[in-house]
């Protein structure tokens, strides 16, 4: 089968792999319709993740047909169409039965943190991901979810990661009415972040990116205020000044281990991978948000350690709240608000591009080409 190959950093090209088989009953194996490349996925990409070996395939954010099944799958069957969370979970451990299936104890037993991830480096448990013709998709009675009658594929699969991830950061926020809400990054995580802050009653949306085609979209896909941090002397003094000079009540970090806007990040997270990636948004989020205020994270960081101003956080008296997004807890909500229209996830893919052109779609994400927001990855098979 077709599969993307990762090669090294900012090396990846697509060649043929071994068809994936059964290998516990509980797996299913799925033919991918689409598959997308997430804002994460350039952290593999540009080597800031432990561990990604290479020969691996990425992506966690994927729908496809059930090809086939092992003798103990009995909530889907072959030829249903399903979302597949990027999570992968048992639904059985002390975990899994809290809802936090993003911390599955099954599915990564090697790690004392995070679950198994399609596609996300041997630290996430060494899944071959969803950039490819075929996936097998552990525990298959508990992740994917067929997909509705009527709903576009396109929205399906936005609904693996950008948009539950997204909507569990304002959740994780625990908005007020007329909160101020401050959000880092303008990426489809960012976006959809800002988006559903409104839906907890945020009564003013602030997001903040360096990328002008960026904030141009949120603006109005949101809609929000959003401003470029490259057109200010401190973000961290904009938002202050913004607020009365008391803060934001929530501020999300939906960047990570990337950010830009600190030479001394930069330098020690990405250059030098001293610590666990730039943790420049972090740093902007703790010292903006208000005393008392909650800090909600979904912005990506490596293990194992970032330079952090944990002393700020003591003395603002602040809350910190993050995780990787449990899909499974809230697909059924998301999908009635796309139903119903109050989200337009498939508004946010700006390029379809056949999967053996997945080394040129990375390098158009990854520089920012083309005013690219989100690009969906389509196999031969889904293109007839």
């Amino acid at each position: 089968m077709l599969a993307m190959n990762y090669r090294g950093p900012q090396r990846v090209r697509v060649s043929q792999k071994p068809m994936p088989e059964i290998k516990h009953p509980e797996d299913a194996i799925v033919r991918v319709t689409r598959s997308c490349i997430c804002g994460s996925d350039l952290h593999l990409y540009n080597g800031n993740v432990p561990d990604t070996r290479v020969g691996m395939t990425f992506g966690h954010e994927f729908i496809g047909i059930v090809e086939e099944i092992g003798p103990e799958v009995h909530k889907i069957k072959v030829g249903d169409h399903v979302i597949v969370p990027f999570n992968i979970a048992c639904g059985k451990c002390h975990f899994c039965r809290q809802g936090l299936y993003g911390n599955c104890h099954e599915s990564n037993p090697q790690a004392t943190a995070v679950g198994g991830i399609f596609g996300y480096s041997h630290t996430a448990g060494g899944f071959d991901g969803g950039q490819a013709e075929f996936v097998r998709v552990p525990y298959a009675n508990v992740g994917p979810t067929v997909i509705p009658p009527g709903m576009d594929p396109d929205d399906a699969v936005l609904l693996t990661d950008v948009v539950p991830t997204g909507y569990q950061a304002a959740e994780m926020g625990g908005i007020q009415p007329g909160d101020t809400v401050v959000v880092f990054g303008a990426g489809p995580v960012g976006i959809m972040a800002a988006r559903c802050s409104w839906l907890f009653g945020a009564g003013r949306v602030i997001v903040i990116d360096q990328y002008d085609y960026r904030l141009e979209f949120v603006r109005n896909y949101a809609p929000c205020e959003a401003y470029n941090f490259k057109e200010m002397d401190d973000p961290v003094v904009f938002v202050k000044k913004t607020t009365d000079w008391m803060g934001a009540d929530v501020v999300i970090d939906a960047v990570g281990a990337e950010a830009a806007g600190s030479a001394l990040q930069t330098i020690t997270g990405r250059k030098t991978l001293l610590q666990a990636g730039s943790a420049t948004a972090l740093h902007w989020a703790i010292n903006s948000v208000k005393k008392g205020g909650i800090v909600s994270i979904v912005g990506v960081y490596g293990p194992t350690d970032n330079l952090v101003p944990i002393g700020n956080v003591v003395n603002k008296g602040l809350t910190i709240r993050a995780n990787q997004a449990s899909v499974k807890r809230l697909l059924p909500r998301l999908i009635e608000h796309i139903q119903n229209g109050v989200l337009n996830p498939k508004a946010m893919i700006t390029h379809r591009i056949p999967l053996e052109d997945a080394a040129d779609a990375y390098r158009i994400f990854s520089d920012k080409l083309d005013n690219c927001i989100k690009p969906i990855l389509i196999p031969p098979s889904a293109r007839i």
